[in-house]
């Protein structure tokens, strides 16, 4: 099983719509596309938030070639609906991580 790991470190100004967002519209988006079996958001701790929070977002995908899917047939396209209702207020880093226990 792998997780597709999405961090995003927002800006104060956009966090309530923002995580409402994210709940309601993107993250359900990203898994109906059928790459993903599930998703966690979780907001990181212990970490500065003068300039706003960070989350992360943990896809669930059953094997590399669900996620090469997502990232071949749908990746651009989401990641340019965030930037596009965003703009820069907000800076996301992907990463693909592999269960090992």
């Amino acid at each position: 099983m792998l997780i597709y790991n999405v961090t995003i470190k927002l800006a104060w100004a956009i966090h309530d719509e923002w995580i409402k967002w994210l709940k309601e519209v993107h993250a359900p988006d990203v898994k109906n596309t059928g790459c993903f079996t599930g998703y966690k958001i979780v907001r990181l701790l212990e970490m500065d938030e003068e300039e706003g929070p960070t989350y992360a977002v943990q896809y669930s995908a059953e094997s590399k070639s669900d996620y090469n899917r997502y990232i071949e047939l749908y990746a651009g396209a989401m990641r340019r609906a965030g930037t596009e209702k965003w703009g820069d207020n907000f800076i996301a880093i992907h990463t693909l991580m592999e269960i090992v226990h």
